[in-house]
């Protein structure tokens, strides 16, 4: 009974990783000088804060098991840290993706896959993902979807043409808003903007133009015209941008699909938390300002910019701040 108790106890904390740098032709360093991130790199992309991506698998840097993957400690600890359903559906693979991005340049227009056309082609995840906008530039923008209805013949004579966006819909953005990005849709981040991004655990990207840039070889990038045109969806939206409330140590919904549920958390002073009812991990990703999470006597401090895993076993916390501080909070529902 002993050992079972010391195992399960071994997991009631939170866990931080170390954050994964990916270097991108359109990256700057806003990653470095707003949310501390350590790279000797002027074009950081990426900061994959929590992964099980096959070629970039966290390792856990703040608790008993430091130095572990997060394959290894769902393995080890199965559905006491990432929830008994969770565990059942996905086995040793973490449902979901967690990064930051910094775009210094616009990335290419893109879409992803659904999950049937992903398992079918690569034998993986379609990505669905939802983007908060952490700072934004003037006049910076955003590219999601089609702004008027458009046939598939006309999608594609107009890319031929390198009109491509003269069909989709742009739009300027500020810190906290919020897109959430179905497979399908038509997509690309801009110049200025830095975001923090929740995905399906996937890394497939159908890139359908890329501003004609070349890469530090001097070759233009590989596009993915024909995969594309079986994953588009030409629906059209009236607005992408997703509405939402804040209420103060309340969380609020602002994201739910089957893939996750994502609620924004205002914390001023404390917040008590109880997370028994549901059967799942919990992350949570700082947007603004710092908090502290403290547990048993226990305390872990989560800055701006960096992200943090909540076992499914730790069902009640509190989060204190001495100033207004947000996080994102996200889990499987």
């Amino acid at each position: 009974m002993s050992l079972i108790l010391y195992i399960c106890n071994m997991i009631l904390e939170p866990i931080k990783f170390k954050p994964i740098i990916k270097e991108k032709i359109w990256g700057g360093i806003k990653l470095k000088t707003l949310l501390g991130k350590k790279s000797g790199s002027d074009k950081i992309g990426e900061s994959w804060e929590i992964s099980s991506v096959d070629t970039a698998i966290s390792v856990a840097i703040t608790t008993k098991d430091s130095g572990k993957t997060l394959t290894e400690l769902i393995q080890k600890y199965k559905g006491k840290l990432v929830g008994e359903k969770v565990y059942n559906k996905f086995g040793n693979k973490f449902p979901l993706l967690i990064k930051y991005i910094d775009a210094k340049e616009n990335l290419s227009i893109q879409l992803h896959p659904n999950d049937e056309l992903a398992q079918k082609r690569h034998q993986c995840f379609g990505k669905t993902e939802m983007w908060y906008v952490m700072q934004a530039d003037k006049n910076a923008e955003l590219i999601v979807g089609f702004k008027q209805k458009t046939s598939k013949k006309e999608y594609v004579k107009s890319l031929k043409n390198n009109k491509i966006k003269e069909l989709l819909n742009v739009d300027k953005v500020n810190t906290g808003d919020v897109y959430f990005i179905k497979t399908g849709t038509i997509h690309a981040i801009g110049a200025g903007v830095m975001l923090a991004e929740i995905q399906q655990t996937s890394d497939i990207t159908y890139r359908i133009y890329d501003w004609d840039r070349k890469d530090t070889e001097g070759n233009l990038r590989k596009l993915h015209t024909e995969d594309a045109l079986d994953a588009i969806d030409f629906e059209v939206k009236e607005t992408y941008l997703t509405t939402y409330t804040k209420t103060k140590n309340k969380a609020k919904l602002m994201v739910k699909c089957p893939y996750f549920t994502t609620n924004i958390l205002q914390v001023e002073s404390s917040v008590k938390v109880n997370h028994s009812k549901k059967d799942s991990f919990i992350i949570y990703m700082c947007v603004q300002g710092n908090v502290i999470f403290a547990h048993e006597n226990k305390t872990v401090q989560l800055n701006y910019g960096e992200s943090l895993l909540i076992p499914n076993s730790l069902n009640e916390f509190e989060i204190l701040s001495n100033k207004k501080s947000e996080l994102l909070e996200i889990y499987i529902n």
